[in-house]
């Protein structure tokens, strides 16, 4: 155990034939200091000590990310969208029917396509044609949804993001980009 700034870390050490030391933080937080066999113990506190600031900032972290994804799993069962049913029901008919009118716009066809939580896309088209979106895409406005959709419908011509893909995007949707940029700002 060591203290900084009144806050405790709590620690166990682990040690093996190793030559170096160092201080592994798990996902629930838990601190380990993996230390050579012989190493005295004062020498292993002085080293969680010079590395309180950033185990502490660590913790803070994965405390926030665990709170954020319990608000995300609460928003997704506990919700009802303004239809009576939940977010993700409601997402799978307004993108399911939109992706349909958009790939026929397009003259392309797709496999399947699944409705999620994804936790870094809003969108992804695998190589067998599965369309994959995020469920939030119905919160939206109706242009970034479109967006979304449209590039992962380019993905069923061109697997890639080369001039033509773009080129492609831009056909069908002339503002892409200023829904692309909505996205990453928002």
């Amino acid at each position: 155990m060591n203290s900084m700034n009144g806050q405790t870390i709590q620690y166990r050490i682990v040690r093996s034939d190793r030559k170096t030391l160092s201080v592994v933080i798990d996902n629930a937080g838990n601190v380990t200091a993996k230390a050579p066999l012989y190493m005295p113990e004062h020498q292993i506190q002085e080293f969680i000590k010079t590395k309180s600031k950033w185990i502490l900032r660590k913790q803070n972290e994965m405390k926030n990310r665990k709170e954020n994804h319990a608000e995300e799993k609460a928003l997704d069962i506990d919700m009802t969208a303004p239809n009576g049913l939940t977010y993700r029901e409601w997402a799978r008919r307004v993108i399911t029917r939109r992706t349909a009118e958009l790939a026929a716009l397009m003259q392309v066809r797709y496999a399947r396509i699944s409705i999620r939580q994804q936790k870094t896309r809003w969108g992804s088209c695998s190589s067998k044609g599965n369309l994959n979106f995020h469920w939030r895409l119905v919160l939206m406005p109706e242009e970034v949804m479109d967006y979304v959709i449209v590039h992962e419908l380019c993905h069923l011509k061109y697997m890639n993001h080369s001039s033509e893909f773009w080129k492609y995007a831009e056909e069908v949707m002339p503002d892409y980009q200023r829904w692309r940029r909505w996205l990453r700002e928002y």
